[in-house]
């Protein structure tokens, strides 16, 4: 029976799936998404199953249930400091694009180029996400858990939710998410295992000069809000995983 579903036209398929299973999310006790963070996600989940079906699907849905999980640990705490991510964590258009625009564009470029370039394309489309994954975890983990956090171009000490901050505990909660995502995207055969390895290579450099950008310019440029922060950090991890993969390739054949 599943085989007879995966086999019908996967637009169609991903129509069918991406609508059961926003409704679920609709009528969830906790709200994950906003009412226009509902259609957003729908649009995204279409055009990630339509592209990369199954497997594309798996990973976004892996980021977007973690992610949610994550982001309400010690949600108390966080908003008693003012520092809680707004209404409580559910995402809005803004966030989904932020957190999705470079793997949407990873999963429609590989209707347009045949391997090898799929192939780099996918892996950017897993860095994309295990950057996020690994951003949004580190940055939760370490607002509710960090003993001390530090601020990443000067590593003088600053208050919890500090733009730039960093902290041990959050840091070591950002790894294990990118590789966790990382080995989802292996498990449904997007990437191999030393695509696994790239990838949080590629999201941990990634979400460092992310903090740096937090650092440095975010308040200094208008323009530069958290979600276009986001679009430029998934997009460095994609970016650096692909030059990995290169460099690796080049060495191999030397």
């Amino acid at each position: 029976m599943l085989d007879d579903i995966l086999s019908l036209n996967p637009w169609l398929v991903a129509v069918g799936v991406n609508t059961v299973f926003l409704a679920m999310v609709w009528i969830a006790p906790k709200k994950l998404l906003t009412a226009a963070g509902i259609v957003h996600a729908w649009i995204l989940g279409v055009l990630i199953w339509g592209t990369l079906n199954w497997p594309g699907y798996t990973v976004v849905g892996f980021y977007f249930l973690v992610g949610s999980g994550v982001t309400r640990i010690g949600m108390a705490q966080k908003e008693a400091a003012g520092i809680a991510e707004k209404r409580s964590g559910a995402r809005g258009p803004e966030n989904v694009w932020g957190s999705a625009l470079t793997g949407a564009i990873c999963a429609l470029g590989t209707l347009l180029v045949d391997a090898p370039y799929q192939e780099l394309l996918l892996l950017g489309y897993v860095a994309s996400f295990a950057t996020k994954l690994s951003d949004t975890t580190a940055s939760e983990v370490g607002k509710a858990y960090g003993k001390r956090t530090f601020l990443i171009t000067t590593l003088q000490p600053v208050a919890r939710g500090t733009e730039g901050a960093v902290s041990l505990e959050g840091t070591l909660a950002g790894v294990i998410a990118s590789a966790a995502i990382a080995f989802v995207g292996w498990g449904v055969g997007l990437v191999n295992l030393t695509g696994v390895f790239f990838c949080v290579i590629a999201a941990f450099i990634a979400t460092n000069l992310e903090s740096v950008i937090g650092a440095t310019l975010q308040s200094k440029l208008e323009w530069l809000t958290n979600e276009v922060v986001n679009i430029i950090n998934t997009m460095i991890g994609a970016i650096a995983v692909v030059l990995l993969a290169l460099a690796w390739h080049w060495i191999s054949q030397v």
